[in-house]
Formats: C-alpha cells, sequence, structure tokens
C-alpha cells in the first residue's frame, strides 16, 4: 500500500508546485508543463513492462528495483538545477513507479486467500486513490511552507521505509527465466501510448488536428496500434497475449474500469481548476477543501471491503454507481455563488460513490483469473483505466474550454459602438460586468437596451461559472 501511495500521491502532488518550479528554473508556459507530461509518458510506457519484469525476474527484485529507483528519481527531481534535468528525472520517476502500483495488486491477491480479497483490495485502494486526492492539499503546504524541492524530496523516508519492508518481507514468487521478451510488441504498444499521450496532452493548446504535431502524432499512433493488434494475433509469444481477455471478468471489469475512468477521474482535476481559477482560493484552501475526499473514499472501501461475501457484489457497484452519479448531478450546479460546504459534500457523496465502486470491481476483475497471469493481468487492468483516465481529462477539458467560449462570445456580440446601449462605454479600457451594470442603471429600466444586455450579460456569466 505504502508503494501504491507513493505513486499516486506523486503524480498529482507536484501539479500544484508549477508556478513555482516554473519562476524558479526560468521556463516558460509551454515548457513547464513537460515535467507533468514526462511523467506521464513514461508511466504508460512502463505499466504493461511491469508484468514481465515480475514474470521474468520474479515479483520480489522487480518491487524492490521499481521502488528504489523512483525514490533515487525523487532525490535528483529535488535537486534538479534545470528544466531539461528535471524532465529527464521526471521521465525516470514515471518509468520507475508504473510497476509499483499493478504489482502492488497482484501481491496482494496473492497473500491474501481468495474469502478476503475483497479486504486486500480495500487496502490497495487506499493507496491508490487516496494517494491522490491528498496529493494537492499536500503538495499545496509543502511549497508554500518549504519549497517546491520538498514535493520531491518527501518520497525519500517512505520510498527507503517502503523498499527496506519489500526486500524483507514481501514473498517470494518463482521467476520464469525462459519468458522472452517480446522487443517488437514492446516497441510498437510503447510508440502507440506515448503518441497518445502527446496527443492528449498537447493537443488543446495546439487546436488539435489544425497543428502538423497532432497530425504526426495521431498518424503515429493509429499505425502502431493498428500494427500491434497484427502482431499480437500472430506472433506465438507476444507481449500482451490476447488469451489473458478470455477470462471474462477481467475483460468486463477492464471495460468497465476505463469507461470509469474517462466519467469520474476525468471529472476530479475541473475541481481544482475552478476553485483556484475562478473561485480565488489560494493553493493552500483549494487543496483543503478536497481533503475531505480522501477521509471519505478510506472510510468508504474499508466499509466495501467488509461487506464483500456478505452482500451481493453488483449491489455494491450500482450504489456506487448512483452515489457518482448524484454527486455530478449536484455538481452540475456549481456555480460562482457555490458555497464551500456545498463544494465539501458533493466531494464526499462521489468519494462514496468512488469505493463502493472500486473495491468490488477490482475483486471481480481478477476473481477468476489464473494466479500466474495476475501480474499480466493486474498491469492491462491499470493500464486501461490510465488511458481512460487521460482521455476523460481531455475531452472534458476540451468541452469546459469549447463551452466557455460559446459563452464569452454570447456575452460580447451585444458589445459594438454602433450598438445604442453600450455606444457609450470606454472600449479601449478593460470592459467588465460593473460596467455593464453602470450603463444599465444610467438608463430607465423601462424596456431599454441596456436592460436587456446586462440581463443577458448575467444570465450568461451564470450560464459560464
Amino acid at each position: 500500500m505504502l508503494a501504491a501511495v507513493l505513486v499516486t500521491l506523486d503524480s498529482t502532488i507536484a501539479n500544484v508546485a508549477l508556478p513555482h518550479i516554473q519562476s524558479s528554473l526560468s521556463a516558460s508556459s509551454e515548457q513547464i508543463l513537460w515535467v507533468v507530461t514526462a511523467y506521464m509518458i513514461a508511466a504508460a510506457i512502463g505499466t504493461p513492462l511491469s508484468g514481465w519484469l515480475a514474470n521474468r525476474y520474479g515479483r520480489r527484485p522487480a518491487m524492490v528495483l521499481s521502488v528504489g529507483l523512483f525514490t533515487l528519481a525523487s532525490v535528483a527531481c529535488g535537486l534538479a538545477t534545470s528544466l531539461e534535468s528535471l524532465v529527464a528525472f521526471r521521465f525516470v520517476q514515471g518509468l520507475a513507479g508504473a510497476a509499483m502500483v499493478p504489482l502492488s495488486q497482484a501481491t496482494l491477491l496473492d497473500v491474501y486467500p481468495p474469502e478476503k480479497h475483497g479486504q486486500a483490495m480495500a487496502i490497495f485502494g487506499m493507496g491508490s486513490m487516496v494517494g491522490g486526492i491528498i496529493g494537492p492539499a499536500l503538495g499545496g503546504w509543502l511549497t508554500e511552507t518549504l519549497s517546491w524541492r520538498s514535493v520531491f524530496l518527501i518520497n525519500i523516508p517512505f520510498g527507503s521505509l517502503a523498499c527496506l519492508g519489500m526486500a524483507l518481507f514481501l514473498p517470494a514468487s518463482k521467476p520464469d527465466p525462459k519468458a522472452r521478451f517480446d522487443l517488437a510488441g514492446f516497441a510498437l504498444l510503447s510508440t502507440f501510448l506515448a503518441s497518445l499521450q502527446l496527443m492528449i496532452d498537447r493537443g488543446q493548446r495546439l487546436d488539435w488536428l489544425a497543428s502538423p504535431e497532432i497530425r504526426v502524432e495521431a498518424t503515429v499512433m493509429a499505425l502502431c496500434g493498428y500494427a500491434f493488434l497484427v502482431h499480437v494475433f500472430t506472433t506465438p509469444q507476444p507481449f500482451i497475449s490476447p488469451s489473458i481477455f478470455r477470462d471474462r471478468n477481467l475483460t468486463v471489469g477492464s471495460i468497465v474500469a476505463t469507461l470509469l475512468g474517462v466519467l469520474v477521474f476525468g471529472a476530479m482535476p475541473l475541481i481544482g481548476i475552478m476553485l483556484q481559477q475562478l473561485l480565488g482560493y489560494p493553493v493552500l484552501l483549494a487543496g483543503l477543501v478536497q481533503a475531505p475526499r480522501g477521509i471519505a473514499t478510506l472510510l468508504t472501501m474499508i466499509v466495501a471491503g467488509r461487506l464483500m461475501g456478505k452482500v451481493d457484489t453488483r449491489l455494491l457497484l450500482a450504489l456506487g454507481v448512483l452515489a457518482t452519479g448524484l454527486g455530478f448531478l449536484a455538481m452540475s450546479g456549481f456555480s460562482l455563488d457555490t458555497r464551500q460546504s456545498d463544494i465539501v459534500l458533493t466531494g464526499i457523496l462521489l468519494s462514496i460513490g468512488s469505493g463502493l465502486i472500486f473495491v468490488p470491481l477490482s475483486t471481480i476483475a481478477f476473481s477468476t483469473l489464473d494466479p500466474r497471469r495476475r501480474n499480466e493481468g493486474a498491469s492491462v487492468f491499470m493500464l486501461v483505466r490510465n488511458i481512460g483516465s487521460s482521455v476523460g481529462i481531455s475531452l472534458l477539458n476540451v468541452m469546459t474550454l469549447h463551452n466557455a467560449s460559446t459563452v464569452r462570445a454570447r456575452l460580447v456580440e451585444a458589445l459594438r459602438p454602433d450598438n445604442p446601449a453600450t455606444g457609450t462605454l470606454d472600449f479601449t479600457s478593460p470592459l467588465t460586468l460593473a460596467a455593464l451594470h453602470a450603463q444599465a442603471g444610467a438608463r430607465s429600466p423601462i424596456s431599454t437596451p441596456s436592460t436587456s444586455c446586462s440581463c443577458s450579460a448575467s444570465s450568461s456569466s451564470r450560464s459560464s461559472s
């Protein structure tokens, strides 16, 4: 669980420190985003590789190596003196951390008997989900009280403890020296994932297919994806065997995990953006407002783990989906007047839904899978969930910016010098809604154009928020 906390925590904790890193290393807004992009690309490439490493060399050596390298890369990130070195060390960090989450899950499934798999997945979920939830709050506090370097250096004690604990107590698994490494399959899959991640991360900033870079990435992604599928079904020992998807529970669980990644995990970053950019919350306060979600997730997962085997798993999943739907329904009414308590309560409701979904889904996905295929199965399950999250974040970001552009067009369409309602406004100075209200107040409120303009602007502003 500690290994899972390290990875999920580090995937979000650095995001809030990006402005401080940017000013410290004299980077542009475009350049600083590579600190996040490099980590995500490396994690996508390394996730499917983790299953083969565990099969070939044994799970304990693979885990100890991953945690040790991840900790050393964290130290290097904290001591980086240039943007280039920081991006390079973040790539190493993402590559090393990719194996820690799926192999932690496979380990827990092995050391617990089948009747306690629900409790095991609750333990795993506390690490893999809570770490990502408390990351923004912890990152904001460390950045404000110490420096941006502390968000990386904090991994030293926990990474060292996890590495030592695994070396001493992790049960040894039998390695398979005959496991052949499918270099062609790995190269095709890695190129596909890297192109997909680059296109998702940079598409919105570069106007998607209007950019030559995005067109190249989309073409490479499509060609490598097709070539990988052909290779998988024609080579004797593929990098990811398609036979693993003959297990119905793993296949259905992976599909549901992908969809939930798009819908649930894709929407979470928008909360932080709204709190800081629209409501004006400081970084630390924005993190603290989201902190109760972590507590609710932790408690819900413990309860869900206890209920596994006593309550129909499908009922737990249904309740989780219902709670998540109600939470997003409440979020659809958020505006600039939304109270802090409403944001906290909605976050708790979403966390309850996530906890009730994650534990049963993870347990069902591996319930009938051959234990010898768990390393590979856990890697595939985590990979498709991460892809769903990346696609969801990009898709919802595109929708948000499109809607904002539409509402902005409605706000300014009547602001013309030839419009009697706004003709006396000073268009050479910044135009605000306060100026529109003042203009409206200067006229008669009875059926005047300015009153209509003010009301339309107010209504559109509410729609935009």
